[in-house]
Order: structure tokens, then C-alpha cells, then sequence
């Protein structure tokens, strides 16, 4: 079995790299790549992003073919994929960071920056914070409820389908933490910097 972390240069990626590799051992191929005939032949993807929704989705258009690759993979051919930050994010309709920018819309929904109530939240929203398990899912098996997981983020994701919604977290209001819509799932934290609890949800991925 093969998992592929798709490189579309949105990012430094290495940690998500290290982590999966670390979890994976030799018992499943770990590929880092953005060739299209690599990524259409894996069984898993995962598809992280760091910076702006607009700055990541223009990264993925730069590469011909990609966009419809990732769109025949976890829609037409219903392969498990894992969104990481804005690697989630970018499965909405529409985001609004910098300029109104369209998404892969796999989940219908918008990504809007977090309300901080006049600035009684620091934004970004950083560091650890408590989930709430809101669903059962695939990604969680053997997590406790209020685990902590490592977030870095000004903008959620705001799902039309609340059935979606996997877990959430409290900070200025309840915001979207993970979703899972059969072979799709996201996390808006980081489970690669997440510590044991994080690569637990990795191993969880990996083994679907």
C-alpha cells in the first residue's frame, strides 16, 4: 500500500513528512510528489497546506492537471483522502482570505476568518486547545474526548452540513476542528505536531 503527501509547493511540509514516515515505518511506501500518474495510482493521499487559502489553491492550479487528478481521486473514484489545515479548508465552495477565492467544493461550505469578537482573541488562533469529539470517526478510534491538538490559524471552515463535523473546539466560538464526509476527511489542527495523540490520527489514516 502506498500513501502520497501531494507537494504543490505550499509550504514547508517536512514535519508532515516526518511524522507519516515515522508512523508508517516499512510497513506502507510514504510518496512525496506532485506527478499526476503517481498520485491517480496511490491508495491514499494526503494534501497539506500552510500560508493563505488563496496563496495554496493558486499553488495547486500552477500544476496542470492537478486540481482534476485530486477531483477524480476522492470524488469519482472515492479514495480516503486527508486534508491538513488549509488542506481542509481548500474542500469548501469559497474562502475569503485576501480576495474571494474558489475551492475544490467536496464540502459545500465557505472559510471565513474567525470571529475574535474585537479582539478579545489573539488571531491567529495558536497553540494547544482541547477537541470536542462531536461524531464518531475512522480518523478518531482510540482518542480520548478533550485531547489536545496543536492549531495555527486565522480562518475556519464553516460547513453547510453540521453532519460533517467530526470535531470542534471552544476558543471564540465552537469552531470546526475535523470533518469527514465518507473517504474525505480534514483536520484544521496539525496532527503531525500534535505529539502521540496526532500520530495516533495518522496511524488511524494510514490504516482505513
Amino acid at each position: 500500500m502506498n500513501v502520497t503527501i501531494v507537494d504543490y509547493n505550499s509550504g514547508n511540509i517536512s514535519s508532515v513528512i516526518n511524522s507519516f514516515k515515522e508512523v508508517a515505518k516499512d510497513k506502507v511506501k510514504i510518496e512525496v510528489t506532485s506527478d499526476l500518474n503517481k498520485i491517480k495510482s496511490s491508495n491514499k493521499l494526503v494534501l497539506p497546506g500552510q500560508g493563505s487559502f488563496k496563496s495554496c489553491v493558486d499553488a495547486l492550479n500552477k500544476i496542470d492537471g492537478l486540481t482534476d487528478t485530486l477531483n477524480e481521486f476522492a470524488i469519482t473514484n472515492k479514495k480516503p483522502i486527508l486534508g491538513i489545515c488549509v488542506g481542509l479548508q481548500m474542500f469548501a465552495d469559497i474562502g475569503y482570505e485576501e480576495t474571494e477565492t474558489k475551492g475544490l467544493g467536496w464540502i459545500s461550505g465557505k472559510v471565513s476568518k474567525i470571529d475574535n469578537q474585537n479582539g478579545k482573541y489573539k488571531l491567529p488562533h495558536i497553540g494547544w486547545n482541547q477537541i470536542n469529539i462531536v461524531k464518531e470517526s475512522k480518523i478518531f478510534r482510540n482518542i480520548n474526548n478533550n485531547s489536545h491538538m496543536y492549531f495555527v490559524h486565522s480562518y475556519e471552515f464553516i460547513p453547510n452540513d453540521k453532519g460533517v463535523i467530526s470535531t470542534t473546539t471552544d476558543y471564540s466560538s465552537k469552531i470546526v476542528c475535523s470533518v469527514e464526509k465518507e473517504n474525505i476527511f480534514g483536520t484544521q489542527f496539525h496532527p503531525e505536531k500534535s505529539d502521540k495523540m496526532g500520530l495516533k490520527i495518522i496511524n488511524n489514516f494510514i490504516n482505513l
